[in-house]
């Protein structure tokens, strides 16, 4: 069972994750071009089966979250995109806003589907999220997602120091 809706892009499909779902979600959380900016380590069985339980919370409690990436055409997992609060221990906080996060399999790199699935979770939370603002975090050395991030509309907010480290805070004003 699932509280997400699901979305379909031309070429993907969007969906909330099941319990059968883990060992894509752990082949992705271990894999280290995924890791390399989100993390630094490859996460264990157990923090990826947090993470998805966190997933289903958020839909749970918030009425939105993560979805899960699919490729429409073959049925190969893709990644993991959507919404959360996690009330980060960060400087500045942003708690209270919702944060906009994306990670995709090393394969589909670089063919547009981030953009597509992100243009997609966009357009459904200015529909369905109150908030005036969505936020994103992106470590500073991860070029890609924030060329994206800024493609569609977030704007760098500055600098953010989490869990040691100095993270970029961009946001994205509801039109």
């Amino acid at each position: 069972m699932t509280l997400a809706p699901t979305i379909e892009t031309p070429r993907l499909e969007l969906r909330g994750h099941l319990p059968s779902d883990l060992p894509d979600s752990i082949r992705m959380w271990q894999s280290p071009e995924t890791i390399r900016f989100i993390g630094g380590r490859p996460l264990t069985e157990e923090e990826v089966w947090l993470r998805l339980l966190r997933y289903w919370g958020g839909w749970a409690m918030l009425g939105y979250g993560f979805w899960r990436i699919v490729e429409r055409a073959t049925g190969r997992f893709v990644g993991e995109i959507g919404f959360h609060e996690l009330h980060r221990d960060s400087q500045p906080s942003f708690a209270g806003e919702p944060e906009t996060g994306w990670a995709l399999m090393a394969e589909f790199h670089g063919r547009g589907f981030a953009r597509e699935a992100l243009d997609a979770v966009l357009a459904w939370g200015d529909a369905h999220i109150e908030a005036g603002r969505t936020v994103c975090i992106i470590h500073p050395a991860n070029a890609a997602s924030l060329k994206l991030a800024r493609a569609v509309g977030y704007a760098d907010l500055g600098d953010l120091a989490y869990k040691g480290g100095t993270m970029v805070l961009l946001g994205r004003d509801r039109p």
